[in-house]
């Protein structure tokens, strides 16, 4: 479950622009997610259970000029986005969870704050307004909200069809009818596979598509009776290494025609972001030293780590602990 967080994590990041595009359109038109800038993991104290929290995904975030104004005309905001990968008994956790880290950011920063909750476990209303509520008796303390997408809510077969390509990898976790599976990964895959993306976006998005949408023995032949039709050449050549070669030497190409890609065309993820993010998918959040190693590193060094991440047990395999 912890790489699925850690994988959802890096996905959000990474295509933050078509994130809020997507489920958060008002926001996108107020924000330049383009130019966010993330931040460290804050920890901050949970009283409550007397211990350190980290928070999930930070970013200073710049506030567009001429949109509807925001109090006090602040120039950019903190964007807090929390993942919940638990049941739906963990809502309530979920949200007292943001409430205390809204409340440590605000005092901190000074400035606004958005709220952001992904629920991968529980869809609620789809999108929309979820909040956390305090009360003493019949004093209400505390009325908190923020804004959410409860993914099992929503439609895959309508965002494999749609124009944003964040959605069609994100329907791999909505709600779809068993007898679609089949069909509906095929077409994701082919869509990722034509999408006017780099290489380092798209294997990203490709190895997500698996690993959230397993399929049975029967969803599994009509993926593969898919693959077979004219127009999914794309996702057969996606697909060769891992069938042809294995998982492992799969994963090698992948990772080093991203590396050729970012590198020609000078990809703002460019060669060592991607070899970080694939880091954190692996083994989770990164050590400080371990990132500024992977700073210090040349070209030749970087394809090296990248060409043995499949193969690591460990960041101390790669010479990186």
């Amino acid at each position: 479950m912890a790489d699925h967080d850690q994988r959802l994590k890096t996905i959000l990041q990474a295509f933050f622009v078509e994130f809020l595009a997507l489920f958060f359109p008002k926001w996108a038109e107020r924000l330049d997610a383009s130019a966010a800038v993330w931040l460290d993991k804050e920890a901050f104290n949970d009283p409550p259970e007397g211990r350190r929290r980290v928070l999930d995904l930070l970013a200073r975030v710049p506030v567009r000029p001429g949109t509807d104004p925001l109090p006090g005309n602040p120039t950019e905001l903190i964007a807090l986005v929390h993942t919940e990968i638990e049941a739906a008994d963990r809502t309530t956790v979920a949200r007292e969870q943001l409430w205390l880290g809204y409340a440590h950011l605000r005092s901190k920063y000074r400035l606004p704050v958005l709220p952001l909750a992904v629920y991968l476990n529980v869809g609620l209303e789809g999108v929309g307004v979820d909040e956390f509520t305090e009360t003493f008796g019949d004093l209400e303390v505390v009325r908190f909200r923020c804004i959410y997408v409860g993914l099992p809510a929503l439609d895959a077969v309508q965002y494999v069809a749609g124009e944003n390509i964040l959605g069609v990898a994100l329907a791999s976790l909505m709600r779809v009818p068993e007898a679609e599976q089949g069909r509906l990964i095929s077409e994701a895959l082919r869509r990722i596979a034509a999408a006017n993306i780099d290489e380092s976006r798209r294997f990203m998005l490709a190895e997500m598509v698996q690993a959230y949408w397993p399929l049975n023995e029967e969803q599994r032949k009509i993926y593969e009776t898919m693959l077979g039709t004219p127009g999914f050449e794309g996702v057969r050549a996606m697909n060769k290494t891992e069938r042809e070669l294995g998982r492992e030497e799969g994963v090698q190409t992948g990772l080093k025609q991203g590396l050729q890609q970012g590198h020609q065309q000078g990809h703002q993820l460019g060669q060592r972001e991607l070899i970080l993010k694939i880091l954190q998918v692996q083994f989770g959040s990164l050590p400080e030293a371990t990132q500024n190693r992977l700073q210090a590193m040349d070209q030749e060094q970087l394809v090296e780590v990248g060409l043995g991440i499949s193969k690591a047990k460990s960041l101390r395999d790669l010479g990186l602990e």
